[in-house]
């Protein structure tokens, strides 16, 4: 009993460690530089946000209706 008494509270004490708020670069670094072009360095919440090329939007949208395909002009047999 005690030993699930432990378990339960090392897991509550390690459930806050991955906390991302107000986080500040280590003592004597400073954030990365600004991008080619950009004018001022990214904030930490921009370093933390992703694009859409790093984390894509589904495409879930189902055809509804079956649509007859229109003739092919240049699907023309193999020639002798």
């Amino acid at each position: 009993m005690k030993r699930l008494f432990g378990i339960v509270g090392l897991a509550l004490a390690l459930s806050g460690c991955g906390a991302a708020d107000g986080l500040v670069p280590a003592e004597g670094k400073t954030l990365p530089i600004a991008p080619y072009g950009a004018k001022t360095p990214p904030t930490p919440e921009q370093l933390l946000t992703p694009t859409t090329q790093q984390r894509p939007q589904r495409s879930d949208e189902l055809l509804t209706t079956s649509q007859p395909r229109r003739s092919d002009e240049f699907d023309l047999p193999p020639p002798n």
